[in-house]
């Protein structure tokens, strides 16, 4: 037996005011392990009585942690830290055996969650305002930042530790408190995120926990006097429903959206360099990535080296269950994955493209899909126009860069992009004028806490990284003070 055997996967309460409890009616939801199609365990199906009592709590909370100074804030948030790395690896495998990635990938993304919450820790003390010279003697004019008040979160099933981490790690650095409404799916994993933060020592209130129907929760707690910002991290239109309900209510809000990240590989770029940054990219948590590169656009040069030697990468990968060694790609996270895919690339090929390698179900027992490649898929198929979400990469060719940069600027999103060039003037054209809130060039260089992570268009707005990520949970306020 190895080690992770040892490891149980405990039924997960909701957190409320301090306390971790059942729902109020004792409704549970199923968890399914996506590699065997078992039950698990069980998480608590919050009621309008369990949001009530988070709502309550989150008030209470804001009113001592807004109080609370930054300095203090920032060693309570040091400590979770620390305490996150400590039990990585525990975290790890209940992640696996939730949501499917490798173990070794979800130790990756529990470590990264402990970097994040301390960036914001220092951040928490650096939430300067300004003083704004006077026109008349004796008057003193300061802009505040001062904490926007109880924010609700909403986090998807794809990366359940740093989806949560982010939204979470802002917030408290700012000295709101927060309503985490995690997802069903993948619910042990940020609740144990959330156990670190308790045993820090944040004070009671300040963080509390819920699941349940995602419309239900949200159609609940985003009107709600009590919330005065919200964050949400999921599908485009999932976000502009979400967006036009905060806007109906004056509700400030930050939305990571969807994507379909073009990847731009120039006849002068590196080649190997870019298959196996690139590759790694794709197939990533089984491409549930919502940076995840989709649509390949490769120079005429380089074209044919690229597709073969990117398919020799994809059909390398080892596929099963994450938590066995070796393991490279775990299963995709829902059933319903499956036929999804299934019709994105039947619909491509259906147009005239090549199916290189994939494209099918892998036997009979968990989520498991093939990593599949695509080539030569023209623009009217549906996997050109729709965020694949999964292990599909698209292999297209152009001759220019000025066809280059109007494909990747073909859709309504924009998010991340990539490109692979040693061609500075190229590159320069690239970060100004591919429409993305990230270019990433001759690299991944992606959602590390210190840089801007978020999109624009349908995409999204706002950030959850960098020195901008707090300024969304920060609302200035004037204070103009007179001498007499």
């Amino acid at each position: 037996m190895c080690v992770t055997d040892r490891i149980e996967y405990p039924s997960t309460q909701l957190f409320i005011n301090g306390q971790w409890r059942d729902a109020a009616d004792g409704r549970t939801i199923d968890v399914i392990d996506p590699a065997t199609g078992e039950v698990v365990g069980k998480v608590a199906h919050a009621t309008r009585a369990d949001l009530d009592a988070a709502l309550a709590a989150a008030e209470r909370g804001f009113a001592i942690w807004s109080a609370t100074s930054a300095y203090d804030r920032a060693k309570t948030m040091r400590r979770a830290a620390e305490l996150l790395r400590q039990r990585a690896d525990r975290i790890a495998v209940i992640m696996t055996r939730e949501q499917g990635k490798p173990v070794v990938e979800a130790r990756m993304e529990t470590l990264a969650a402990a970097d994040i919450i301390e960036w914001f820790a220092e951040e928490a003390r650096r939430t300067y305002g300004q003083v704004v010279p006077a026109r008349a003697p004796g008057v003193t004019q300061m802009v505040l930042k001062l904490p926007v008040g109880p924010v609700a979160a909403f986090t998807p099933w794809n990366f359940p530790i740093n989806q949560v981490v982010r939204k979470l790690s802002a917030a408290v650095a700012a000295g709101c408190s927060i309503i985490v409404k995690a997802p069903e799916e993948t619910p042990a994993s940020p609740a144990e995120l959330i156990r670190v933060f308790v045993d820090a020592g944040i004070p009671e209130g300040v963080v509390n926990l819920v699941y349940g129907v995602p419309a239900e929760i949200s159609e609940y707690l985003i009107p709600h006097p009590v919330i005065r910002k919200i964050s949400f991290t999921g599908s485009t239109p999932v976000g502009k429903q979400l967006a036009a309900l905060a806007g109906a209510h004056m509700k400030l809000a930050t939305m990571e959206l969807g994507g379909h990240a073009p990847a731009l590989v120039f006849d002068d770029g590196d080649v190997g360099k870019a298959v196996k940054v690139l590759a790694g990219s794709k197939f990533r948590n089984a491409g549930q990535v919502c940076v995840s590169p989709t649509r390949f656009l490769v120079q005429d040069g380089v074209y044919d080296g690229f597709l073969e030697a990117f398919t020799d990468a994809a059909r390398a990968i080892k596929v099963g269950n994450g938590l066995e060694e070796g393991v490279q790609m775990g299963p995709l996270a829902n059933e319903r994955r499956i036929p999804a895919l299934e019709t994105l690339v039947n619909d491509a090929v259906s147009r005239g493209a090549d199916l290189k390698l994939g494209g099918r179900r892998i036997g009979n027992e968990g989520n498991f899909f093939e990593p599949t490649v695509l080539a030569n898929v023209p623009t009217d198929a549906r996997i050109m126009n729709e965020e694949p979400f999964g292990p599909v990469a698209i292999v297209n060719r152009f001759s220019t860069v000025e066809e280059a940069i109007a494909e990747a600027n073909r859709l309504p999103y924009g998010l991340a992009s990539y490109a692979f060039t040693r061609s500075t003037e190229t590159a320069d054209a690239l970060g100004k004028r591919i429409v993305a809130g990230m270019t990433t060039i001759n690299h991944n260089g992606l959602a590390l806490p210190e840089v801007h992570f978020g999109g624009v268009r349908d995409s999204g707005y706002g950030s959850e990284g960098g020195t901008e990520a707090i300024n969304a949970y920060l609302t200035p306020k004037l204070v103009s003070l007179s001498a007499g």
